[in-house]
């Protein structure tokens, strides 16, 4: 499944360079035309981060969210700043399909386990995203990206299954807006280690190739982001792609 992004900072469509916050690159698309243009284009889920709430719990933007997930024509799966039960009641409640869990997932995995046996895993995504370190290991930055652990990937993961998570995004930070191909040997590992597991590949995809070097990999869904906000291929096309390789 292909899923297109939207990220927001103060209500304007922006990207972001590997999770950095000073490499911002800003869009002139209305967020409510973007989602609308993705259903209209064939996509059945959006992906969608409050950058400003993940920043600052204060500078939550529930008012658009709630707005974009109102009578949505497609579903929605959103994140950004969830770091209570009553932020994930309030997302479901506002129309979010599912509900992505980031940092707080690697900081405190007994809490948002908790969430999961009691939402469900459909209802729930663990943004657990990657630093490839010196030895091949993945670990898990743990503060958006921002602060470096010495967690892996591995390590949470079978309590999250456990508990019965289904989807997982998994970004490989070194791939985020580059444009330069994703990580697909890290997803076919993932998928061939934890089959149970509806992984979500995120981060590098520049070109209908680098989408047709993911198919067959073990992934269930893509995320695009800059590649379709600066029309290096439409979303037909990339629906397209997967679907017919």
């Amino acid at each position: 499944m292909i899923i297109p992004a939207i990220d927001l900072i103060d209500g304007t469509v922006v990207r972001l360079y590997q999770g950095r916050y000073d490499t911002t690159t800003e869009y002139a698309f209305s967020p409510l035309n973007l989602r609308n243009q993705y259903a209209q284009d064939g996509s059945d889920w959006l992906h969608i981060v409050d950058l400003s709430g993940a920043k600052d719990a204060t500078k939550r933007q529930l008012a658009l969210l709630t707005e974009l997930m109102t009578s949505a024509p497609l579903h929605i799966q959103v994140g950004g700043g969830v770091r209570s039960e009553q932020d994930v009641i309030d997302l479901l409640d506002a129309g979010a399909g599912r509900v992505v869990i980031g940092s707080l997932a690697i900081r405190n995995p007994e809490l948002v386990q908790s969430w999961v046996r009691k939402f469900g895993g459909e209802q729930i995504v663990l943004a657990l995203d990657v630093a490839i370190n010196e030895h091949g290991q993945k670990t898990l930055p743990s503060h958006g990206w921002i602060e470096q652990s010495t967690i892996t990937l591995e390590q949470v993961l079978d309590g999250y299954i456990a508990a019965g998570a289904i989807h997982i995004l998994c970004t490989d930070i070194s791939k985020d807006g580059t444009l330069s191909g994703a990580n697909v040997a890290m997803y076919q590992e993932l998928s061939a280690n934890y089959p149970q597991v509806q992984w979500q590949a995120s981060g590098g995809i520049g070109s209908l190739d680098d989408i047709r070097a993911l198919i067959g990999s073990g992934v269930a869904g893509v995320i695009l982001g800059r590649s379709l906000l600066e029309g290096k291929f439409s979303l037909k096309e990339a629906i397209a792609c997967w679907q017919n390789g």
